[in-house]
């Protein structure tokens, strides 16, 4: 008996955290790649004035992934769901989407914007080539903090791709990059 409470406890659970995660995750879709082309400009504009390192790596970077809104809901399990634009210079060289799952003590929801900076043509393939750039595997991303970003200068740039989580609004426990996929998409 005690298994079965159990199991419908956890189902309830699970059923919670995506009705919370669907109900969520249609603001995090932008309407157009017009809208989300600027979502993404503005959010990158303000990463820059919160962290100014992050404009100098920029300028160092082969690409610039943008994410301007990812909703992330939990409860034991939960997920995220967010579109992005990857920049080339001043211009769009496409759409992707990142999709991550997580279980474990965690209960809220949040939403939050994140920059990855694609250093090298190492990962810039690994992104076109791939069916997917899961988050820890393949090129090295480094998710940068506050204190991080502070030490960081651009001939101590060695790694693969920077990340920077900015802009976090609601409330949630933790918060990673950990069980990310990032995933090309096609936005008519």
């Amino acid at each position: 008996m005690i298994n079965i409470r159990y199991t419908l406890r956890n189902l309830f659970l699970v059923a919670v955290a995506t009705l919370s995660l669907s109900a969520l995750t249609g603001s995090a879709n932008a309407a157009t790649t017009e809208d989300l082309t600027r979502d993404s400009t503005q959010a990158l504009e303000l990463l820059y004035k919160t962290h100014p390192v992050a404009k100098d790596i920029s300028k160092h970077a082969d690409a610039v992934l943008v994410f301007p809104k990812v909703i992330k809901a939990g409860l034991v399990f939960g997920g995220g769901y967010g579109e992005g634009v990857l920049f080339k210079g001043s211009k769009v060289a496409g759409y992707y989407n990142t999709v991550s799952a997580s279980w474990g003590w965690q209960a809220g929801a949040q939403s939050y914007s994140y920059v990855v900076f694609l250093m090298n043509n190492k990962a810039m393939k690994y992104l076109h080539k791939s069916e997917g750039w899961e988050v820890g595997v393949g090129p090295t991303v480094v998710v940068m903090n506050d204190g991080a970003a502070k030490n960081l200068t651009t001939t101590t740039l060695k790694d693969d791709a920077y990340a920077f989580i900015f802009d976090q609004q609601g409330l949630m426990a933790s918060l990673s990059l950990e069980g990310t996929k990032i995933t090309r998409i096609n936005k008519p």
